[in-house]
């Protein structure tokens, strides 16, 4: 698929995974795959959706092993970028290679009581190149958490962004302290959150409906040129609830103004995946 000229008529996918049941997992997973997803599976979605570029995170259960990720960014170095997971004490050259490999930020995913990274102390160093390469850092945490880990990350000067509408607590909604908390980040202009998986906020009807009281907040907030859209493929855990082409059509039901819509995808999405 040829890009076209203008980002108006851009549509990026800004989060997705693949991998397969033979790759080595993490110690601790909270999560193993019962089937394999590629990257040519992955693709044919995008062309079939009309989307133009698409964006692969990595999965935690595969820990910071970004080989496979890295290998599917090299058979469609056009239409992929990547967000890797690394160690603390990263590398200047093994960042550096992952930026030559397509990488364009690091993510932190860390639901389900996962503890929580020093960013002011053990994660400094690695988190000052990021910074240094113009990479951005994605947290997957849950809201509640988001006043304790966005703050060090701000001042760093880094490029944030939170996954999943910022994962609230379902029985709170749009109410959840750590919501109102990203509202009111988006001040500080570094701040993105992705309008992904709203399943991922109490199942596919409360996840639906928090999404449709979120959405107005978080564009008044944060401004489109803030906000991403994320199909979450192959949407593990919860594959049985949605698909590629429900996930789009919820965005479309959601953000109803083309204009919206188009800078989301678009310019948004491209400024900060490096398809600028």
């Amino acid at each position: 698929m040829t890009t076209p000229a203008s980002h108006e008529a851009l549509r990026i996918d800004t989060h997705a995974h693949v991998f397969t049941r033979s790759l080595p997992m993490a110690d601790g997973r909270r999560y193993t795959p019962a089937h394999d997803v590629t990257v040519e599976e992955y693709v044919a979605r995008l062309d079939a959706h009309g989307m133009h570029h698409g964006v692969l995170v990595q999965p935690s259960f595969l820990g910071s092993d970004n080989g496979y990720m890295l290998e599917a960014l090299r058979r469609f170095p056009q239409r992929l970028r990547g967000i890797a997971m690394v160690d603390a004490g990263v590398g200047h050259d093994a960042l550096q290679a992952l930026k030559a490999g397509g990488v364009v930020g690091i993510r932190f995913n860390l639901v389900g009581g996962a503890p929580l990274p020093d960013f002011r102390g053990a994660w400094r160093a690695t988190l000052e190149r990021v910074a240094a390469l113009g990479w951005q850092v994605e947290v997957h945490r849950e809201a509640a958490d988001l006043p304790l880990l966005l703050p060090p990350l701000i001042e760093m000067g880094l490029k944030v962004v939170v996954d999943h509408f910022g994962r609230v607590d379902p029985a709170l909604g749009v109410a959840d302290p750590g919501f109102r908390y990203l509202l009111e980040s988006g001040a500080s202009r570094q701040v993105w959150v992705k309008l992904s998986a709203p399943y991922r906020n109490g199942g596919n009807v409360a996840g639906a409906h928090f999404a449709h009281q979120a959405w107005p907040l978080l564009r008044q907030h944060l401004g489109t040129d803030r906000l991403l859209w994320g199909s979450d493929w192959p949407h593990t855990q919860h594959e049985s609830m949605t698909d590629y082409a429900h996930s789009w059509q919820q965005f479309t039901a959601l953000v109803t103004d083309p204009q919206d819509r188009s800078a989301i995808t678009g310019a948004t999405a491209a400024q900060l995946f490096g398809f600028a």
